[in-house]
């Protein structure tokens, strides 16, 4: 099984110090990939522009978006963004999309409610990659819309659904599932990952979906105070109750060690890679998480 780290990003203060300290602790290991998702109406940096900064700044991990909001763009302008990275990171770019679980992010873009759908985000993925195939897809082009991405077809898709609605329209577009386990338990996991794979045997594909997990994490004798603020903040739009119930229950949080036995057994889950949330912007937070991928 694969190791990622992702970004805090929903974390307040970053800088472009704290970016080039995280990526640099996440290229030297011992992760696959680093990750980052999107929100608009938090001080998270932009995504695009996030990804762009983490390809220079990187040369040997993936990259990967856990998740886009996809109908929220425009499919061909997102198209282009997406394919300029792929080349700036020489290939190494995921695109896990969705439609994004927040209102919010569709009202700041000006987007219409009624386009938060499963429906538009597969219009939005079928878009996408008739540019990356070069094809004219407005009236009145007179060329494609370039660059074209170095991988063959553009980048992997990576499905961010849930449900078995969602799963089966997955099979029908992506390469597999960006899951999210908010137990950080391996059977929350596997549940979804069992899905999957049925859902893509009953589409009738002869390959398994590329099946990723992630869960929130925080280490050591402060971590259950850091989870804390971490969801608590996430969780702005729920009541109190339910933000300090959601940070009580969601994530993991301990030892090393013990996060070294939670990615063995989500591995033997099934899970094709893992991607590690923290809940701090404390860059050493990659050094500490290290230890325990080395040692599982």
């Amino acid at each position: 099984m694969k190791i990622g780290m992702t970004l805090p990003v929903t974390e307040p203060g970053w800088t472009r110090l704290s970016l080039k300290t995280w990526c640099e602790n996440i290229e030297q290991g011992p992760f696959d990939s680093l990750a980052l998702g999107e929100r608009l109406c938090f001080p998270s940096p932009e995504v695009i522009a996030t990804l762009s900064a983490a390809a220079v700044l990187t040369e040997r991990v993936r990259l990967h978006t856990t998740v886009l909001i996809a109908p929220i763009h425009d499919p061909v302008v997102l198209a282009k963004q997406l394919a300029t990275i792929d080349v700036f990171s020489e290939g190494r770019l995921t695109v896990g999309v969705g439609t994004g679980g927040r209102d919010e992010d569709y009202i700041a873009s000006g987007t219409d409610l009624q386009r938060k759908r499963i429906a538009e985000m597969e219009r939005t993925v079928a878009c996408m990659r008739d540019v990356w195939a070069g094809d004219i897809v407005r009236e009145g082009l007179l060329r494609p819309v370039e660059p074209f991405p170095i991988q063959e077809g553009g980048p992997p898709i990576l499905a961010g659904v849930f449900g078995p609605k969602g799963v089966a329209s997955a099979a029908g577009f992506a390469s597999g599932i960006a899951g999210m386990s908010m137990s950080a338990r391996a059977e929350e996991a596997a549940a979804a990952i069992e899905l999957a794979r049925s859902s893509w045997q009953s589409a009738g594909r002869t390959n398994k979906p590329y099946a990723t997990s992630s869960f929130w994490f925080a280490l050591g004798d402060s971590a259950d105070e850091q989870i804390r603020v971490h969801l608590n903040r996430y969780f702005n739009w729920l009541d109190a109750d339910s933000r300090n119930a959601m940070s009580e229950h969601c994530g993991f949080r301990g030892s090393a060690s013990d996060l070294a036995q939670r990615i063995r057994e989500f591995e033997a889950a099934g899970c094709d890679e893992l991607q590690l949330i923290p809940t701090s912007i404390d860059p050493d937070e990659v050094l500490r998480a290290a230890e325990a991928v080395t040692n599982r």
